[in-house]
């Protein structure tokens, strides 16, 4: 009861915060849109110039921005970023076509990534795959392979980020049988997408997307998965079974709060205070850091820091017995531990 009591006390205490503000929202459009369709004029440019060294060191502050434009439209997802639903789907839409992401479909399945974040039971749609210690056990040895292999930082942050935005989001991955409207929200995409870059391939050569708009993106798409994977992938977070998971918990409980630098903070859109953003999404990204001006005590709830968060890519499985994340190194030596003798 007193459980209940504080997430609804919490849940209220979020509600004044959750209303957008249409200037702001246009002007944290504009503010990211501009500057980004400037890097990549200045990368064209570049190239053009015969400076490729050049144009390559411009995609890292694009790329920056691209992960801002995510946010904007990771806000529209929620319908969080403009009061009107149809102006948070369609600029979406639009946002979704740069950041190669359909952004109905992603809706769809960051929607679920809500609704189960922290469930042991209904690990679907919109996580980093994680298994519990006895699961790890009942393995096989190529099974052991497989998911080493996926938990290994170069798949993780280098190859995946590359699968997940360049080839498994050309399709509505996941949601396929679920109707027409998620092809044609991915479809819709991939036309607008190859449509914009064979025109700037027409305009500017295939260098210019070889050496601009390429690494700005695989960038983007790595800095995305690495803020994506240390919001619940960290030492303490939450994971329970069906029968004992609970909504604001999972939220608190298995988010993190990643404490940037103010310029970091303002690139990410805020996403490191992500405890709070999973227990109100509606929230706007702009908003989510006056929360915690109000109540200073939520500053401390699963705070990591930039040099913390690098260890938390070596934890990789779930003790249920310890109710926390082990590397694999804890758990061979877990293994090599000696049982205790029985009566």
């Amino acid at each position: 009861m007193a459980h209940a009591q504080a997430s609804a006390s919490l849940r209220e205490f979020l509600k004044p915060f959750q209303s957008p503000i249409l200037w702001r929202s246009v002007v944290e459009l504009i503010w990211t849109a501009a500057p980004l369709a400037a890097l990549w004029a200045a990368g064209a440019f570049a190239v053009a110039a015969g400076l490729w060294w050049l144009s390559l060191i411009i995609s890292i502050p694009a790329a920056a921005f691209v992960v801002r434009m995510f946010m904007i439209q990771h806000d529209c997802g929620h319908r969080s970023f403009f009061k009107s639903a149809w102006a948070n789907d369609w600029v979406g839409r639009i946002i979704g076509v740069i950041t190669l992401t359909p952004h109905d479909c992603w809706r769809r399945t960051h929607g679920i990534h809500h609704a189960t974040s922290g469930n042991l039971d209904r690990r679907e749609l919109g996580a980093v795959r994680t298994v519990s210690v006895k699961e790890y056990d009942a393995m096989t040895p190529l099974q052991r392979f497989g998911y080493r292999a996926y938990r290994n930082p170069i798949v993780l942050f280098v190859l995946g980020p590359f699968y997940v935005f360049f080839l498994q989001q050309r399709v509505p991955h996941g949601i396929m049988k679920e109707g027409w409207r998620p092809w044609v929200s991915a479809m819709g995409t991939n036309v607008a997408l190859f449509a914009i870059l064979g025109a700037a391939i027409w305009l500017g050569g295939f260098s210019a997307l070889l050496l601009v708009w390429l690494p700005t993106m695989m960038l983007a798409a790595m800095i995305g998965v690495w803020l994506f994977f240390v919001q619940h992938q960290f030492e303490e977070t939450y994971w329970a079974r069906n029968d004992t998971w609970e909504l604001v918990e999972a939220a608190m409980r298995g988010s993190s709060h990643y404490d940037l630098p103010p310029v970091l903070r303002w690139l990410t859109g805020n996403i490191g205070v992500h405890h709070i953003h999973h227990v109100s999404a509606r929230i706007p990204f702009y908003k989510l850091r006056e929360v915690l001006k109000h109540n200073p005590a939520l500053k401390d709830v699963n705070r990591l820091g930039m040099l913390e968060s690098i260890r938390c890519a070596s934890l990789t499985l779930w003790d249920e017995a310890s109710q926390r994340l082990i590397s694999f190194g804890h758990y061979a030596r877990m293994k090599s531990m000696p049982k205790p003798a029985t009566a």
